[in-house]
């Protein structure tokens, strides 16, 4: 299935979320661009600057429109995103650039919440396929948030077990952090977590 003019739209506010250039030492992803890792640009073999290798310049070099056809090809289209009810189309797509296969796992694991157990093993298949879609008609109103929670759940998870990453989530003044931030905009704003509720969260945290 093909990318369509929405789902470009999609990829192209992305990569305006993820901003440019980041080399961010606490960040196991190590040097992206627009959202796209140097991981990702060597398993794809990406060596902008024809020296041989693919290292941080080449990170730099990629281009806000590189990173979008990179996002639709192998974050939406390759991983059957494309094939999940449209209405979960947006937030699964964020989800997985932002964390791979993870996007998939939870998604999977809701699933089983809902009645419709799948495998969990963060890769779309006709039974993932058919299991959102079984789950989609009977929730309609209800999955997209139900996936935004999980997916806040899964980064309030990391920070709880990492402490370098609790800066993604709760800013230094003590706020609501870039990840639980992105989370909540897939998420209706009755699910948004008041700034108490944020605060006994992460209060463990010291």
């Amino acid at each position: 299935m093909a990318a369509t003019g929405k789902v470009r739209q999609m990829a192209e506010e992305i990569v305006a979320r993820e901003g440019g250039y980041v080399n961010d030492p606490d960040d196991p992803g190590g040097a992206t661009n627009f959202g796209v890792t140097i991981h990702t640009m060597r398993r794809l073999g990406l060596d902008l600057d024809g020296d041989g290798d693919i290292d941080a310049e080449d990170v730099r070099r990629l281009s806000r429109k590189q990173a979008v056809e990179i996002f639709l090809q192998h974050y939406f289209v390759k991983p059957r995103i494309a094939e999940l009810p449209a209405m979960l189309h947006e937030t699964v797509f964020d989800m997985y650039v932002n964390a791979g296969a993870n996007a998939v796992k939870i998604l999977q694991r809701l699933l089983g919440e809902m009645g419709e157990p799948v495998g969990v093993d963060g890769a779309i298949g006709p039974q993932t396929i058919a299991a959102a879609a079984r789950a989609a008609a009977k929730a309609p109103d209800h999955i997209v948030d139900a996936y935004g929670i999980a997916r806040r759940n899964y980064y309030f998870g990391i920070a709880d077990r990492r402490p370098a990453s609790r800066k993604y989530a709760r800013t230094r003044a003590g706020g609501k952090g870039g990840w639980i931030k992105r989370a909540e905009e897939f998420i209706s704003p009755r699910y948004h977590m008041t700034e108490a509720e944020f605060d006994a969260r992460v209060r463990a945290w010291g």
